[in-house]
């Protein structure tokens, strides 16, 4: 049955978690070697891949003399500093004993969050691709701050996924996969070998790290299989530190555990509304506004608008509350903050006559509009 799942992947996203390449004393160049061999030989079967590799920091902290998790952004970006450098080299190592090149691509949430720099993000992947090169992704953890950070490599490894448009992410953890219940400690835990979708129970069972080399536990692994899912992809969960695991994963063997996409997906951008673009402000909507938008897919016009938070530009996204400052929907804004007070509660035929001009009648096209409700996320 899995290899009949994966028998269209053409193009793969692997994300390799902290766990499966450091321990407490920095990298293991020998783990990091076997992983990149490994791709190597997926790269022999014509396959397209995509690394986004953790492990920077735990590369690169013992020349700072930091024991455990660097505690502060800048021993972080200190850290990263030295130690992406170094991953890149035995990347660079390995590849090219198979006649195969890499390269290191370093992103940040702002990249992504604007849309100009998430297509050309987009072609640099894509192009890099078209020449066989194999792209290395990571946060650019030298330059990056609390406000623009994408919180972990399993959120950017799923943000990738939808960026490149791959067939499947293979998240490559220190655990064999996603368990009824934690198996630190519970003999009887089983492996769930199937996930049709990540509903909230089965998030209740996502741990959280308890270890000093990553930053996230098994719950940003299921977001980013939820996240992957809504763009109609699936996601494999495996132990990085298991043999030869790529190439049984090809080979079609039942390991680690598989999240089913979703039946009905979102556009890539729609996908990037509702993930990439960090929403600015809040637009609250009265009742009538908000049947239209979620029972019959309207978009929101400035009539719908009863009160603002926070501050926003044309272009930029906002949270769409109700009356209460609850969040139903996201989408991206047709009118600025000042705008958005003067025409706010106002017919569309009042919008050139109050601003003295109009760039359409919709604050939020349906096009420009994704609902919270009816991609069952719990956003950022």
């Amino acid at each position: 049955m899995r290899k009949a799942l994966l028998a269209h992947v053409k193009r793969v996203v692997i994300k390799i978690g902290s766990g499966v390449i450091s321990n407490a004393a920095g990298l293991e160049k020998a783990q990091l070697e076997a992983i990149a061999r490994d791709i190597c030989g997926l790269l022999d079967r014509d396959l397209e891949v995509i690394i986004v590799s953790s492990g920077a920091v735990a590369a690169g902290k013992g020349q700072l003399g930091i024991v455990g998790r660097p505690q502060t952004i800048p021993q972080k970006q200190a850290a990263a500093a030295i130690g992406q450098t170094r991953i890149i080299r035995d990347y660079k190592e390995v590849f090219q004993a198979y006649d195969y090149n890499v390269a290191q691509v370093l992103l940040t949430r702002d990249d992504l969050s604007n849309r100009r720099r998430y297509l050309n993000a987009r072609n640099t992947v894509m192009t890099l691709l078209e020449y066989k090169v194999t792209p290395i992704v990571n946060e650019n953890d030298t330059v990056v701050v609390e406000e623009i950070r994408f919180g972990d490599n399993d959120n950017l490894s799923a943000l990738v996924t939808t960026l490149v448009e791959a067939d499947l992410l293979i998240i490559l953890s220190d655990v064999d996969g996603f368990y009824d219940q934690d198996p630190t400690g519970n003999p009887d835990a089983q492996l769930i070998p199937i996930v049709e979708r990540v509903t909230a129970d089965i998030e209740a069972l996502g741990g959280h790290s308890n270890g000093d080399l990553g930053t996230g536990g098994m719950s940003t692994k299921l977001k980013a299989a939820k996240r992957a899912a809504l763009s109609g992809v699936g996601t494999l969960i495996v132990n990085g530190r298991s043999p030869n695991i790529l190439n049984r994963i090809f080979a079609g063997e039942e390991v680690g555990t598989y999240f089913l996409p979703a039946q009905s997906k979102l556009t890539a951008k729609k996908h990037w509304i509702a993930f990439s673009k960090k929403p600015r402000g809040k637009l609250l909507v009265d009742e009538g506004g908000q049947r239209a938008i979620v029972e019959t897919g309207k978009s929101l016009l400035p009539s719908g608008i009863c009160g603002v938070e926070g501050g926003f530009d044309r272009g930029d996204a906002v949270r769409l509350c109700n009356r209460a400052g609850e969040e139903f929907a996201r989408g991206v804004v047709s009118y600025s903050l000042a705008e958005t007070l003067q025409i706010m509660g106002k017919q569309c035929v009042e919008i050139k006559q109050t601003l003295g001009y109009k760039y359409r009648d919709e604050v939020v096209s349906r096009d420009n509009l994704v609902l919270t409700v009816t991609d069952e996320e719990e956003f950022d």
